[in-house]
């Protein structure tokens, strides 16, 4: 009988376990998924929003500033070459999670460390 109290604890930190992990492999999956719509935004805002010029840089920006802003062109209310088109190809909770990306990252770009 003591026996098998002791299995049940170790079944049930076993299945906490996997659960935990599944959640940390969902999230993970998302945050690549979140990066990779991102990436699309490299070739004029540069780099992980980056820009070298030309463009606003995106990174750093507040959320909210860019969840309207892509509402805008999305509805034709701001008008650009290429942004009214590529915004309705997202979801209001893709544009969210960029938007969210892009604000979570300094406003500055971090200058790579010499070796």
């Amino acid at each position: 009988m003591t026996q098998l109290k002791l299995r049940k604890p170790s079944w049930m930190m076993a299945s906490v376990l996997v659960s935990l992990l599944c959640v940390a492999g969902t999230a993970s999956a998302q945050s690549l998924q979140v990066k990779q719509w991102a990436a699309s935004c490299s070739a004029c805002h540069g780099t992980d929003g980056y820009s070298e010029g030309g463009m606003a840089s995106l990174a750093g920006q507040k959320k909210a500033d860019i969840i309207e802003k892509m509402n805008e062109y999305k509805s034709g209310k701001r008008v650009a070459s290429i942004m009214h088109q590529l915004s309705k190809g997202y979801s209001a909770e893709q544009i969210e999670q960029i938007a969210e990306y892009f604000a979570s990252l300094p406003h500055e770009k971090p200058v790579a460390k010499s070796k």
